[in-house]
């Protein structure tokens, strides 16, 4: 049995309605990560057996569970819900690793709750199986994020804008699912008891070394600028940054219509619902500063009184871009070689993007090809290319091993939305094994395997994914 230690469930019960099983027809277990399972202290022999298939279905849970919806609400592409909450998922329990790390269970897809608004609760395959794939391949990229411990087929048909599809249901882990949303919840409320008692929890649980709400507050704008900056050189595009979406605890989390750039622009959106390109790539760092003023707002009432509050909450925010910014430009710098960025780097970042833009590139490829040479070919006019090499190449001149800083900075492999639509239309009809094989290879996204080639091919002509979807 793990150890299981249910403190958010000890809070007050408005800030979660407690749930019972939603029991599904014929569960079958699709995917299990038994590597995350050996990190949390769970059988994977046991998660396999009936036994554990029901919990991960939500047919039936062990003693040990405690399952909840939790309470939030969250600014909607801008607009404020003030009431949201767990509408299709459950809280299970947390869990105390081994090494006495503490992460929550919840199970999503798993039916209907007092959240649901109208809703079915339920998930189709596809985005379940899309969320196991993004969010594994986070990881092994070294981005904190949500993880995937398991994906459960319902043996039920949900019903969505594409039809009758097969349910799923994903067990996901986080270091919790304390959400922007969840303090703008109680702030609505003028519930000063329950903020106070949410921000220490939080604090306590992912902040520790800082002290109070505006300590607290800080440490989430550190993390998330940290967070922006490890987004924006993958070519990361979450796709819904809501503040129900952005997790205090400074991981990716609620992986809807997210993608990843394959032809480079600042501009790109993927997400079928951002219909003005508020959540556009380039838009990201700046919703993301949006979205901890939120947080800061709801925080007031704990910070202080009058102008001083807000002074000091403004000041810990001010401490967003200047991380963001030197995060980033490391980051970038060790794309193109620099180990430890000087004056000019930026704008030979710059420079580059520029052009690939121009040019259409494929952005993982490029930075993955400036070690091995094939860089120059992904840009149709090579010359675009072949003028900034030349600065290129002089700057390194001056950096002692730059082939191993760009290879340790660019993989090779990322999970790409045409890979993913191929993963999903074989699983719709039965069949896993694509799925399982393209798991495999971005859980090394650094290692050239021939078998694996064709999985950082760039999309050919009629193969790009250009909208995603939610899949609610």
């Amino acid at each position: 049995m793990p150890h299981a230690d249910p403190s958010y469930a000890r809070l007050p019960e408005r800030f979660f309605a407690r749930v019972g099983a939603a029991p599904v027809a014929a569960p079958q277990l699709l995917a299990l990560n038994t590597g995350l399972a050996a990190r949390l202290g769970l059988s994977a022999d046991w998660l396999g057996a009936p036994d554990g298939v029901a919990m991960l279905a939500g047919n039936a849970f062990p003693e040990w569970a405690t399952p909840i919806a939790q309470a939030y609400a969250g600014h909607q592409f801008g607009g404020f819900v003030p009431q949201l909450g767990d509408g299709r998922a459950l809280l299970v329990s947390e869990l105390i690793a081994p090494d006495g790390a503490r992460f929550d269970l919840v199970l999503k897809g798993s039916g209907r709750t007092p959240f649901s608004r109208g809703g079915d609760g339920r998930a189709w395959l596809g985005p379940v199986l899309r969320e196991y794939l993004v969010s594994e391949a986070m990881a092994a990229l070294g981005v904190p994020t949500t993880r995937a411990l398991a994906a459960v087929a319902t043996g039920e048909v949900v019903w969505r804008d594409e039809g009758a599809m097969p349910g799923a249901i994903l067990a996901r882990v986080a270091a919790s699912h304390i959400r922007v949303g969840t303090f703008e919840y109680f702030a609505a409320r003028r519930d000063s008891e329950a903020l106070a008692l949410l921000a220490e929890h939080a604090r306590a649980r992912h902040y520790p070394q800082h002290e109070g709400p505006l300590g607290f507050l800080g440490g989430v704008v550190a993390a998330q600028a940290q967070l922006m900056a490890q987004w924006m050189s993958l070519g990361f595009i979450h796709g819904v940054m809501n503040t129900d979406n952005m997790a205090v605890s400074g991981e990716t989390i609620d992986y809807g219509p997210c993608a990843f750039i394959d032809a480079y622009h600042p501009d790109r959106v993927f997400s079928s619902i951002d219909r003005q390109g508020r959540y556009a790539y380039a838009q990201q760092p700046s919703v993301a500063l949006w979205n901890l003023a939120q947080l800061a707002s709801a925080l007031l009432p704990l910070i202080g009184e009058g102008e001083a509050a807000i002074e000091a909450a403004t000041a810990a925010l001010d401490g967003f871009w200047p991380a963001f910014s030197t995060a980033l430009h490391h980051r970038f710098s060790a794309k193109i070689g620099i180990a430890s960025p000087k004056e000019g780097d930026a704008a030979l970042v710059e420079t580059l993007l520029a052009r690939m833009a121009r040019q259409g590139a494929d952005f993982t490829r490029v930075f993955h090809g400036l070690a091995s040479g094939a860089a120059r070919d992904e840009f149709a006019d090579r010359s675009a290319f072949d003028a900034w090499a030349a600065d290129w190449g002089a700057r390194l001149g001056r950096e002692a091993d730059p082939q191993a800083v760009m290879r340790a900075a660019n993989p090779l492999r990322i999970p790409r939305n045409h890979r993913i639509a191929e993963v999903i239309t074989a699983a719709v009809a039965g069949d896993m094994a694509p799925f399982a094989r393209l798991s495999a290879a971005l859980a090394a996204p650094f290692e050239a395997r021939p078998d694996w080639d064709d999985l950082s091919d760039a999309p050919a002509v009629g193969e790009a994914v250009t909208r995603t979807y939610c899949g609610t």
